[in-house]
């Protein structure tokens, strides 16, 4: 029975091997399949994909194709030719691994899940006057949390780490925008909720890949169920009026999504609208802090528009919306910063024509990537010395928006790439934007705000978090604070 069973295992292993030992055809993007049997580079992919994948770029080119944990990944690198991916909805699609993901990261399953009526109901309340009311109400609640940190103590300097700060501070004041309708002014609330929301983020890549250990997975099954029941509180009543989360509730309920689910989709759209405008906000400041020049250049931007202000508590947001300075600031922060993955399934194969000519081949079932931090973010063709911080790259000599790009002698249309592009770019872009520059705003005009150590230097970006967003630093700047004058 014994020598049996290992037989039949012996088969099993060695029909697994045939199946999986996949070759190149002649029209198929190069081949890396690694030397680990259906593993293939996972393990390296997850620790480091830039590092990665510029390994790869290097050896094969601007396309390629590598076996990842028994799926085939063709990653094209060429953003001339990204519109091939981007505007092909037919052969290419977003929502399976979308889905995939929602299981793994939120226990959510919505197998009814309509991307595009979605889409639209965020456009609705992320643009025009309904986004001008977001802005107002954020401005509020960014200004009531920052007086709550330092109101009580105005002369003393009080000491936090730099990214702590900013992600606390957008990101308790977002939540309480978009989830706190029915929560007017408990900030402690959402302090709690910051608190168990870090937990979660902390595991977020490990969830993803399902690497967790069963320590992690209980620990993330404990912070979820704890958020599902933070966030349930966050419900809007019956007479609660026409807010984005009252529509994106009924919108679940069109969808037929039980009670369940929907307090598990208010988590998922906790991460998407909270999870990157805190870390953003952090790479911002610190450059700023140890570049002076760039702090002395956005520094009198704001003081230009200050000036025209009726009041010396501030100006309406909408007056402060010329600030090419900051806008360039922000683009390069993003620029070194930013590097979601822009993933699709391959439905039906397909032939892929590149920008130059060039055709290849593309296996159904197989998965498409971009990565627009390789390129165009960190391609020396595109960008001078792309590892440095150059706060005006993004202008041009007489000050204004610089939008022209060049690689190969060739104009481009994407040179850089944080938000996404084409039918899936990220709606609440502009939320976000006018969020981190009120709180840069804020900081600068009303805090007296400095490095405990003046020597102090970026720390590395966490390699884990490529493909998820904006990056997570590998530790923190200590700094410094205090009020410097009545808010």
């Amino acid at each position: 029975m014994f020598w049996t069973t290992l037989l039949l295992l012996h088969c099993v292993l060695v029909l697994f091997l045939i199946l999986s030992n996949r070759s190149r055809s002649k029209k198929e993007p190069p081949l890396d399949k690694g030397i680990i049997p259906w593993l293939g580079h996972a393990l390296e992919f997850g620790r480091d994909a830039s590092k990665f994948l510029t390994r790869m770029k290097l050896k094969h080119g601007d396309i390629f194709t590598v076996r990842v944990a028994g799926h085939y990944v063709t990653v094209l690198l060429d953003p001339d030719s990204y519109d091939a991916v981007l505007q092909d909805s037919v052969t290419l699609d977003f929502t399976r691994y979308a889905q995939v993901l929602m299981q793994r990261i939120f226990s959510l399953s919505l197998p009814n899940h309509n991307n595009s009526t979605e889409k639209a109901l965020m456009m609705r309340h992320f643009q025009g006057d309904s986004l001008t009311c977001l802005n107002s109400v954020m401005e509020g609640n960014l200004q009531a949390l920052l007086q709550s940190e330092t109101i009580q103590d105005q002369k003393n300097w009080k000491q936090d780490g730099l990214f702590n700060f900013c992600y606390s501070l957008l990101f308790r004041a977002g939540y309480l925008t978009l989830f706190g309708a029915e929560q007017s002014n408990h900030y402690t609330d959402s302090s709690a909720v910051y608190k168990e929301f870090r937990k979660f983020d902390s595991l977020l890549t490990k969830m993803a890949r399902n690497m967790l250990n069963p320590e992690e997975k209980r620990i993330a099954g404990s912070v979820r169920q704890q958020l599902w029941s933070l966030l349930s509180a966050a419900l809007p009543g019956e007479k609660t009026e026409d807010t984005w989360l009252q529509n994106y509730l009924q919108h679940l309920k069109d969808e037929a999504v039980d009670e369940e689910m929907q307090k598990r989709a208010m988590l998922l759209q906790l991460w998407a609208t909270q999870g990157n405008v805190g870390p953003a906000a952090f790479w911002l400041l610190g450059f700023l802090l140890i570049n002076p020049e760039a702090m002395n250049a956005v520094k009198k931007e704001f003081d230009s528009l200050l000036l025209q202000a009726d009041s010396p508590q501030g100006l309406p947001f909408d007056k402060l919306q010329n600030t090419p300075v900051f806008d360039s600031v922000l683009n390069e922060t993003l620029r070194l910063t930013a590097a979601p993955f822009i993933t699709r399934e391959v439905l039906h194969s397909k032939t892929l024509c590149m920008a130059d000519g060039r055709e290849y081949d593309i296996r159904k079932g197989d998965r498409m990537c971009l990565f627009p931090y390789i390129s165009p973010q960190m391609d020396p063709e595109i960008h001078e010395e792309p590892e440095k911080f150059k706060y005006d790259r993004f202008l041009n000599s007489n000050g204004s928006e610089k939008r022209e790009f060049y690689k190969g002698g060739r104009r481009l249309k994407y040179y850089t790439m944080p938000w996404g592009a084409g039918k899936n770019k990220c709606v609440g872009q502009q939320f976000a934007i006018s969020s981190i520059k009120q709180l840069l705003l804020m900081v600068l005009t009303r805090l007296d705000l400095e490095l405990c150590d003046p020597a102090s230097t970026m720390p590395k970006g966490n390699p884990s978090r490529y493909g998820f967003g904006v990056l997570q630093p590998e530790g923190d700047m200590e700094i410094r604070y205090k009020l410097r004058c009545t808010l």
